[in-house]
């Protein structure tokens, strides 16, 4: 009888082993989908890569280290597509110091290359009115903003990080 309970025993306690360490898998597995949906940041952290504060990628790209929110600390990069998305905690204005404004959605994205972030969605500025503003580019001491319509102010106005001031709408 012995003999008996303790097969049974055995086999019950392999299969309750089996199903836990699988299950376990499929918590990886989730896990690691949940994670491509949002928080890739966590996975490079697991394999040991860091990500570079923001300031410091768009200083790598030769683009002006303020032309974001000082609170834009969050980021998503590609670097084999070049897709770049920067997290806003809030939708907000940012004057800088030659007296132009930039409007922040609370997730800007584009293409980064260098001296050049194209294709951005959600930052605007006033040229008499609100305008989307489509690239930013570089040349020398000049910050080019394309809105439709090119605007050349001076890079020095963007190396500084600036405070968002909160608005209602974007």
């Amino acid at each position: 009888m012995d003999q008996i309970l303790n097969k049974v025993g055995s086999y019950w306690f392999s299969r309750k082993a089996n199903k836990e360490i699988s299950s376990v898998g499929d918590d990886i597995n989730s896990l690691s989908s949940t994670i491509e949906g949002g928080a890739k940041w966590f996975v490079n952290k697991l394999k040991g890569k860091m990500q570079k504060p923001l300031p410091e990628l768009l200083k790598e790209y030769d683009l002006p280290v303020g032309i974001f929110p000082r609170d834009a600390t969050n980021y998503e990069f590609n670097e084999e597509t070049g897709k770049l998305i920067v997290f806003i905690p809030s939708v907000c204005e940012v004057g800088y110091k030659d007296s132009s404004v930039l409007r922040f959605d609370t997730t800007v994205t584009g293409y980064l290359e260098k001296r050049k972030l194209a294709d951005i969605e959600g930052i605007k500025t006033k040229v008499m009115i609100w305008a989307k503003v489509t690239s930013i580019s570089t040349e020398g001491p000049k910050v080019h903003f394309s809105t439709g319509l090119k605007k050349t102010r001076s890079r020095e106005a963007y190396e500084v990080l600036r405070d968002g001031v909160s608005i209602d709408k974007f």
